[in-house]
């Protein structure tokens, strides 16, 4: 994270970005929730909701608490961009601009515009009374804004969780969730509802049902949702032949998060011939699960159309440049032994370490790192051991060659250790990371 401070002035004239560098979760220096991730001219765009932590006087304690949002944006699902913030709650003409209440947003691009949809709570004098959701629309000429709030919210729409859906025939569809999961077409501007409102009611009875999101794969509609089956929400989707349904309850996306967050939240892309689902988790906020951050992992189809269960990875997606500070604690897969920790719990955006023992069962795993083709020499990683250990880089599995090993001195303090490549390394390598010795904590390692 490039952290910038600016004159007021300038900050008013230019926009900021921040490049982020991550696995899952995608972003890791604020808390981002219910990512709605979409393609504009080849490039991916992640508009999320914002956890804040509640203040006196700034939101409900124990409870969500979002202000705005921002936009996050990638060509390569690794390296994201922080766009900035987008729309606020004070800029919403219609809203309450002390709810705390922006719930999850979606975009979509017509006509060389882009429109932002997202709920959020009425003032106390509007039609309907205070405190009741309803959905409003900002508009831009580009995907990062700025953007324009509408002075009204969409009329007939009482709710949270927008999702627009654009059919092939130049039909947008809104849909929305409020006990039940409900649907409507849009008007071509995008900014009314046209007919009847559906309630999407072919869906399982028992549980709460919300977050819709629509997605359409060889002519079959796959409206998705995170359902309460149990005590806390999966993703399953239903299938149909018509994007207002009837649809049929086919199967789950996602079991439910094993770190026991109670929301997920998800969106569906295709991007480079692969299909991903954008979904959320509380790895940043282990203890309190209204803090959440975004994650991806691919998504497969199988060959009679329905959907092979995803399995959250903190691995992720993307390519890493052997060359970057790789995060061995996203790993692809690591055995019995070794454990994930924070670096500092009192500090949590500084990131995991890795802690890997001398055993059997003490390795992990970091697939896709790209080496190019230039010659690797020396492998450097940021690493601490209590009594002094060696860490051993090696090719293929826990027991493959050894490229390098990385003498790490006993001590208390982190430090960064270096060490020769043994053998020329080019093109996209899986590594697994072994110890001897005494334990090895490591918080990244970088080839050059």
């Amino acid at each position: 994270m490039i952290s910038i401070k600016l004159p007021i002035i300038i900050i008013a004239c230019v926009l900021l970005t921040a490049i982020v560098k991550a696995q899952n979760p995608l972003i890791t220096n604020q808390f981002t929730a219910d990512p709605s991730a979409r393609v504009f001219n080849g490039r991916v765009y992640v508009y999320p909701s914002h956890d804040i932590k509640a203040t006196p006087g700034h939101g409900r304690a124990g409870w969500f608490v979002m202000e705005d949002y921002h936009v996050f944006s990638s060509d390569n699902l690794t390296n994201w961009t922080d766009h900035g913030m987008i729309v606020s709650q004070t800029q919403v003409p219609w809203a309450d601009p002390a709810s705390y209440s922006m719930w999850a947003p979606d975009c979509i691009a017509r006509n060389g515009k882009y429109y932002f949809y997202f709920p959020t709570t009425t003032k106390p004098d509007a039609p309907g009374g205070r405190g009741h959701f309803a959905v409003g629309v900002a508009i831009s000429n580009t995907p990062v804004g700025p953007f324009k709030p509408e002075a009204e919210p969409i009329k007939g729409v009482v709710g949270i969780d927008p999702n627009v859906f654009m059919d092939n025939d130049g039909q947008a569809y809104l849909y929305w969730s409020q006990g039940n999961i409900y649907a409507a077409k849009l008007k071509p501007n995008m900014l009314e509802i046209e007919g009847e409102v559906k309630t999407l009611g072919e869906l399982p009875v028992k549980g709460l049902k919300e977050g819709p999101y629509m997605y359409k794969h060889k002519g079959t509609y796959y409206l998705t949702y995170p359902h309460v089956e149990n005590k806390i929400e999966r993703l399953e989707y239903a299938v149909s032949k018509s994007p207002l349904g009837p649809f049929k309850f086919t199967g789950v996306i996602m079991d439910e998060n094993p770190t026991g967050c109670w929301t997920n939240h998800h969106s569906i892309i295709e991007f480079k011939g692969q299909h991903y689902l954008f979904y959320h988790s509380n790895d940043l906020s282990p203890n309190f699960d209204k803090n959440r951050s975004i994650h991806a992992n691919s998504l497969f189809f199988n060959t009679d159309g329905t959907i092979k269960k995803v399995i959250p990875t903190l691995r992720g997606v993307g390519v890493t440049k052997a060359y970057a500070k790789i995060q061995v604690d996203r790993y692809s897969d690591k055995g019995e032994d070794a454990t994930v920790a924070f670096l500092d719990t009192a500090k949590k955006f500084d990131g995991w370490k890795t802690i890997v023992p001398a055993s059997a069962k003490g390795w992990i795993s970091y697939n896709s790192i790209d080496f190019g083709k230039a010659s690797t020499q020396r492998v450097t990683a940021r690493a601490w051991s209590a009594d002094g250990g060696e860490l051993e880089v090696r090719a293929g599995s826990p027991t493959g060659p050894i490229i390098a090993s990385i003498a790490v001195r006993g001590g208390k303090e982190w430090s960064d250790y270096s060490a020769p490549v043994k053998n020329k390394i080019s093109g996209v390598k899986n590594l697994y990371f072994t110890v001897k010795g005494s334990t090895v904590e490591v918080d990244w390692v970088s080839f050059k």
